[in-house]
């Protein structure tokens, strides 16, 4: 185990400048990648297919699209810190107001499905809207098909604590009640998206998390042709660990408990290194390490957190942490 405080000033592209691949969707990995593109001109982002809520579901459903709301989080969190940047992130960012047909929309994801209708195709309908906002790195599908999530949930009604039961939806998985035992993917085997899976096996490092564990990171490994190149390619693997358990998806599950479920759901993955804030690590550093080195990696805990006390990584910190790490490796 290592520690180390993480506030130094990171250049906008280390020396080295290594391929890295970002898995996951929403917040999390808007924070992931808001740190990354800090580190390397080489990045990108694999994102979740299996969002059915809000704007994004209505999409979904009128147009038969991939759901493009964490897609839009993704290109909107690669924006530059300029203002053509700055801006670009807010437009596409922006939600509609007022109870019309747009109320509620993202620009982001309006922009998105018209590039996909007039292009036909995903990817490079993604790409065009990348260069609008010169966005520094690429977001891909990881799979070629809309998704969904279904999970195993114990406890969801609190008559019955041991009882199973099937929850459908990632809207639906992510505000249950009850504690989410694994996941599952319909349909069972969708194709991949043939770019991601290029992207995973060129990469220097791939990095899972943070994000909502259950609908946002071990997605990627139910997706048979993607999880197979996640396993073998030479990449290094880095795992970097939540800052508090998610109400609904996580409730209780200390930090190493996360890496278990990751063991569950990918048999056969090993990882280089685990990264987790010192704080959210507490007094479970011990069992974390062990957890960590189970999976054959090492862990790293530093200083990760806003200092503003809040549940969020501060970018530049976790990007000091990753730079450090990939420079050593």
């Amino acid at each position: 185990m290592t520690a180390r405080t993480a506030d130094a000033v990171v250049p906008a592209v280390r020396p080295r400048n290594p391929k890295v691949v970002a898995l996951g969707g929403g917040h999390g990995l808007f924070a992931s990648l808001s740190a990354l593109r800090r580190v390397t001109r080489q990045l990108t982002a694999i994102v979740t297919v299996a969002d059915d809520g809000g704007s994004s579901g209505v999409l979904r459903r009128d147009f038969g699209v991939l759901p493009p709301g964490d897609l839009r989080m993704a290109l909107a969190a690669l924006c530059g810190d300029d203002p053509w940047g700055t801006t670009w992130s807010r437009v596409v960012q922006h939600r509609f107001a007022g109870r019309g047909d747009l109320g509620g929309h993202a620009v982001g994801n309006v922009l998105i499905v018209a590039l996909w209708e007039l292009l036909g195709d995903t990817v490079q309908g993604l790409d065009w809207v990348g260069r609008l906002l010169g966005a520094h790195g690429r977001v891909l599908p990881m799979a070629s098909v809309p998704l969904d999530l279904v999970a195993e949930v114990e406890g969801l009604d609190p008559a019955r604590p041991n009882e199973i039961t099937l929850v459908r939806g990632q809207a639906e998985c992510a505000s249950t009640t009850g504690r989410v035992r694994s996941i599952s993917l319909i349909p069972a085997d969708p194709p991949a998206c043939p770019e991601a899976i290029a992207a995973v096996r060129e990469a220097d490092w791939v990095v899972f998390g943070p994000g909502s564990w259950f609908t946002s990171v071990l997605p990627h490994l139910l997706v048979p042709a993607l999880a197979d190149a996640l396993l073998t390619s030479p990449a290094r693997r880095l795992v970097a660990l939540n800052l508090v358990p998610q109400p609904g998806e996580t409730d209780g599950f200390s930090p190493h408990t996360h890496l278990e479920v990751l063991a569950e759901h990918a048999p056969g993955l090993t990882v280089d290194v685990v990264l987790a804030d010192q704080a959210a690590a507490g007094g479970s550093a011990a069992e974390l390490e062990k957890a960590a080195a189970l999976l054959g990696g090492r862990l790293v805990l530093t200083e990760l957190a806003m200092r503003d006390g809040s549940p969020r990584h501060d970018p530049r910190r976790l990007a000091g942490a990753l730079a450090e790490i990939f420079e050593g490796e």
